[in-house]
């Protein structure tokens, strides 16, 4: 006969079997949509590219020398591949400055919103969330239209006699990334102002009754406070930064190419479809890795201030 500790062991073993029974509908699924083109795109990294698209089942690492590297085509030498890296320092550099430019702009607007009355904070939120209802191409011709050389910026300076040619900011990075920081502004927004909302405003009245500066305010007591948001704003800002595709097609050119760029060149024209594989996931490596440092170094930071 089985003791009370037996039975209770077996019901525990019962309970635990079914919530794995319940939970693999969702597991399967994450496994098959989430991990399983992830694992076709490594394993199409270590084949062969086909002649017209498409791989050859056959073993090769030529996906992943390609990555930083580039064959000559008379000696076979390998040498840096220029091209790549330069879009890999591009793609970096403005999702780094499209992510503080979102942070600059964004906390105010969050901090104006987080002071504002109960009953018109919903409001102002509704007016931040406006931009999601329209398609991101049209928001990024939207972009296009106010910085071209006939655009309502050049228009309004040579008007006004300040300017007597449209200035060039149409293909270039500056107009990638007005355009990236006109996209993913809300994304900043929204988290700073989740943080903001809870923040105590009677330890900033303390801070100015003690005589501290606005800069002291802020530093010492506002945005310690906020950190979470700025973190959760940066890396929602940062991941889709790195990859953006429409953005620098747009208003890029075709001359400024960042990381999205690249890759459908490679599953495109170029017919090099490892090597496209090989840049995606040279891509995920470097976002987590720069995710991973920067939250070690904020909860680090944060760890020592409290």
């Amino acid at each position: 006969m089985a003791t009370a500790a037996e039975i209770e062991k077996q019901a525990e073993a019962r309970e635990v079997r079914n919530r794995w029974f319940l939970s693999a509908p969702a597991l399967i699924i994450i496994l098959l949509a989430a991990s399983g083109p992830l694992l076709i795109v490594l394993l199409y990294s270590f084949l062969t590219p086909g002649p017209y698209g498409d791989v050859v089942w056959k073993f090769s690492t030529e996906g992943w020398v390609s990555v930083f590297l580039e064959r000559d085509i008379f000696d076979d030498t390998l040498s840096f591949a220029g091209a790549h890296l330069t879009i890999f320092w591009r793609s970096l550099k403005l999702a780094i400055m499209a992510t503080v430019a979102t942070l600059i702009f964004g906390f105010p607007t969050a901090y104006f919103i987080a002071t504002r009355p109960e009953r018109t904070r919903d409001i102002w939120l509704f007016l931040i969330t406006i931009p999601f209802w329209t398609n991101l191409l049209i928001r990024t011709f939207a972009v296009l239209q106010v910085i071209r050389n006939e655009g309502i910026i050049n228009t309004a300076l040579i008007n006004l006699g300040i300017i007597d040619q449209p200035i060039q900011m149409l293909y270039t990075d500056f107009a990638i990334m007005v355009g990236m920081v006109y996209v993913y502004l809300p994304l900043m927004v929204l988290p700073l102002y989740a943080s903001m909302e809870k923040l105590d405003f009677r330890l900033v009245e303390a801070g100015y009754d003690l005589y501290a500066t606005r800069w002291q305010v802020l530093k010492r007591i506002i945005f310690p406070m906020v950190r979470p948001g700025v973190i959760a704003g940066s890396i929602l800002v940062f991941i889709p930064a790195i990859g953006a595709y429409v953005t620098p097609s747009v208003l890029g050119g075709g001359k400024n190419m960042m990381f999205a760029n690249l890759i459908e060149l490679q599953f495109g024209q170029g017919r090099n479809w490892p090597l496209g594989a090989a840049l995606s996931i040279t891509v995920m490596a470097i976002v987590m890795v720069a995710l991973l440092v920067y939250v070690r170094n904020t909860s680090g930071s944060e760890a020592r201030h409290g």
